[in-house]
């Protein structure tokens, strides 16, 4: 009986091949996309899994009135420990701030992320060094590790793993270290690196004033984390008071710290941006509704055949076939059709799998024995071929055999209504992501046409390891003797250094003024810096040479900071921070620092901050007709303008590194363009099978109507009226709905 009904199965797809293609066709092309997405969706909501600890891994924030982080100081991890049974280890970690120049001979490495992680931290993260990880000798030991790409570029003829003497910095630093060996970079991570360098201990010396860590901590099974959490609170404010007696009751109730686990970290982390859940969440809403408007474009065609096989089930009946053997061999037809599908699904995204690992920055893979997709593929199988094939199926196997054997055929009102029904909701969806799309790409306009309150453009920020403070800290130098030089050089017109670029994070700190006491931005700059940026002046003055007070105390102040503290006249106004008294000089108007997805925040710019960050980051306006002849120059004489550097002279345009805050929006632009476009190409397939229907069940009428005289255009107009308020149906749905 089987093959009986395979044979059938064959016959009836070979003999209506155009709808068996198209069929074949829109659900192989939607599955392809659902393919990517859930590759996608596995791929981003596994991040760190294979550490065995992933289930009880938790990061400590603090959360202050005005923002949450997860950025804490290093004696709190201590006291944790100390404190909570429920703790069995704490360990901190810390980010390189700046990119590090590594030298073997003439081999040169740039890293741009280099961890600084105790012993504690290396076990709860399972950081685990080729050759395994050693636990360093002392408090002042420091083991070196260098991802194996790293090792490559620095030793390309190595092959052991013993370790290495390097230079670091410029050729003439003089500054030499240890690479005890390699590490395996694990990209499908939330610690990515280029290496790792192992203390025993870090932070010692270390006050509760200096937010520089990240702590984690591995809780024991069991452990309940909502009281944690309080006691970890009630331990930091006590831990606050300590320090400082002068901090009131209610500042302190302000404070409190949160327990964030592991898996949040990537995708909803409770101190950052939620972006990237939102974008995966939008992209499985995407997937699974092309795959449901496939499958209900699939149902209608599959119905708009019922006529051509309404006779061979009367047939097969009077022959004593049981509806559910018919049942049967029509789920096979529909069966083999997505088995095809799915066959041709998986050679498309094959294809598509380079342009999509470009757009989102991964590296999926189809075809590798971990891949979810080979018990996913056979569900995916079944449930389609149910959720296509069962209605038309039991449509088609519900003939009565007496009528249809004399010619009259028809199909059930619930049939009319599901079907038009089923119609409706696709072309809705279409609207919908059509409307998305058009969004989006206002969206995108509005970001790159608004006047952002600075100009990125002819702006090059040039990557640096010299340490530029006034009046100097340890080991820095003054910026003045390197901006002589810059200047000199034909088409610079300004040059700056700042502790931080537009584009990126800045640093945050606790200031006071008239009473009010709140976290804000600040940015340790220099002169030119808001000339340099064309940042434009609301009130008052920018930092000027003339002014000595200028790199002592005084400050400038953004509209947002004004507003925070509800400060009537700025100018001339005290306002203290880093145990300094700032007189403020000089009010910017806002400008988006940080894109368009984060609110303009207040800000104070410096001159002098004791404990702000270093300011390496330099900047210079450069006429754009001079653009290459200036780099040309900086590039050759980079080590005797700034020697400490040395010959390694890096940049980027900023307005590049600008525009990398507009990633996520254009990501979602490509999405919805091509979701559009498989919305739109299957929605045609869905009023194919309308059309189709209507014409093989009007036959006799539009034959009787051309005899009376009827012209194709009232045909025409006869057949479409029906489907054009569908249409209209659709848009009211779907544009209060987008």
């Amino acid at each position: 009986m089987f093959k009986l009904n395979l044979k059938i199965a064959l016959r009836n797809l070979y003999r209506n091949i155009g709808i068996t293609s198209i069929n074949i066709g829109g659900l192989a092309i939607a599955l392809a996309a659902f393919i990517l997405v859930m590759m996608y969706a596995a791929y981003e909501t596994s991040f760190d899994q294979k550490n065995p600890n992933y289930k009880h891994i938790y990061v400590v924030g603090v959360a202050y009135p005005e923002f949450k982080t997860n950025y804490a100081a290093a004696p709190l991890a201590v006291a944790i420990k100390q404190n909570f049974n429920e703790v069995e280890r704490a360990g901190l970690v810390k980010e390189g701030s700046f990119e590090l120049t590594i030298k073997n001979g003439k081999n040169t490495l740039f890293t741009n992320k280099i961890l600084a992680v105790d012993y504690n931290a290396a076990k709860i993260l399972n950081i685990n060094p080729n050759g395994g990880l050693v636990k360093p000798s002392g408090d002042s030991e420091r083991l070196t590790y260098l991802s194996e790409e790293s090792m490559k570029t620095l030793f390309p003829n190595k092959k052991d793993d013993k370790p290495e003497m390097v230079g670091f910095g410029a050729s003439n630093s003089g500054i030499t270290g240890i690479i005890a060996g390699s590490i395996k970079s694990n990209l499908h991570s939330n610690l990515t690196f280029d290496g790792v360098s192992i203390a025993n201990e870090l932070g010692n010396g270390d006050n509760y004033g200096m937010n520089d860590y990240t702590i984690f901590l591995q809780l024991k099974p069991g452990t309940d984390v909502a009281n944690l959490e309080q006691k970890i609170t009630d331990l930091y404010r006590a831990e606050l008071l300590k320090g400082d007696a002068k901090k009131g009751n209610e500042e302190l109730k302000s404070i409190s710290t949160f327990l964030d686990p592991l898996s949040n970290l990537h995708l909803r982390p409770k101190a950052g941006n939620d972006a990237p859940y939102k974008i995966l969440i939008a992209l499985s809403v995407l997937g699974i509704s092309i795959l449901v408007i496939a499958c209900i474009n699939f149902t209608n065609l599959s119905i708009a055949q019922a006529a051509k096989r309404a006779k061979e089930v009367g047939v097969r009946k009077v022959m004593g076939a049981f509806r559910f053997q018919l049942t049967q061999q029509f789920l096979a037809e529909i069966f083999i059709q997505c088995v095809v599908a799915i066959i041709l699904a998986l050679i498309l995204a094959e294809l598509l799998l380079p342009s999509f690992n470009n757009l989102f920055q991964v590296q999926l893979a189809i075809w590798h024995l971990n891949n979810d997709l080979f018990w996913q593929l056979p569900l995916i199988l079944f449930v389609i071929t149910l959720i296509a094939g069962i209605y038309p199926a039991m449509v088609l196997s519900g003939f009565k055999p007496a009528l249809v054997l004399k010619g009259n055929f028809t199909t059930s009102k619930q049939s009319y209504w599901l079907r038009n029904g089923l119609l409706v909701f696709q072309f809705s969806i279409a609207v919908v992501f059509i409307i998305s799309l058009l969004i989006i790409n206002s969206q995108l306009k509005y970001m790159r046409s608004q006047d952002v309150g600075f100009t990125a453009n002819q702006v090059v920020y040039i990557k640096n390891l010299t340490l530029f403070d006034n009046p100097a800290k340890f080991g820095s130098v003054s910026f003045e003797p390197v901006r002589e030089k810059l200047l000199k050089i034909p088409g610079i017109k300004s040059a700056t250094v700042a502790s931080f670029i537009p584009g990126g994070t800045n640093g945050i700190n606790s200031y006071t003024t008239n009473g009010n006491t709140a976290n804000i931005d600040f940015v340790n700059v220099d002169f030119d810096y808001f000339e340099t940026l064309d940042i434009k002046l609301k009130d008052g003055r920018f930092f000027s040479k003339e002014f000595k007070t200028d790199t002592v105390n005084s400050a400038v102040v953004n509209e947002s900071a004004v507003a925070k503290y509800g400060i009537k006249n700025p100018i001339g106004q005290t306002i203290t921070g880093s145990g300094i008294d700032y007189r403020i000089v000089g009010v910017i108007k806002d400008f988006k620092s940080q894109g368009f997805e984060t609110a303009v925040q207040p800000t104070i710019y410096t001159i002098k901050d004791l404990y702000g960050s270093n300011k390496i980051q330099i900047m210079l306006k450069i006429e754009d007709n001079k653009m290459a002849e200036a780099l040309a120059t900086l590039k050759s004489q980079w080590s005797q303008i700034n020697p400490k550097d040395g010959e390694d002279f890096r940049y980027e345009f900023l307005d590049d590194l600008y525009g990398k805050l507009f990633k996520k929006q254009e990501q979602l632009q490509a999405v919805f363009f091509g979701a559009a476009l498989l919305t739109i190409f299957i929605a045609i397939l869905g009023l194919f099978a309308f059309a189709k229907y209507i014409t093989n069940g009007r036959m006799k009428e539009i034959a009787v109507r051309k005899i009376l005289g009827a012209s194709d255009l009232q045909v025409l107009k006869l057949i479409n009226t029906s489907f054009f308020v569908m249409v209209i149906i659709a848009n009211l749905i779907s544009w209060p709905l987008a």
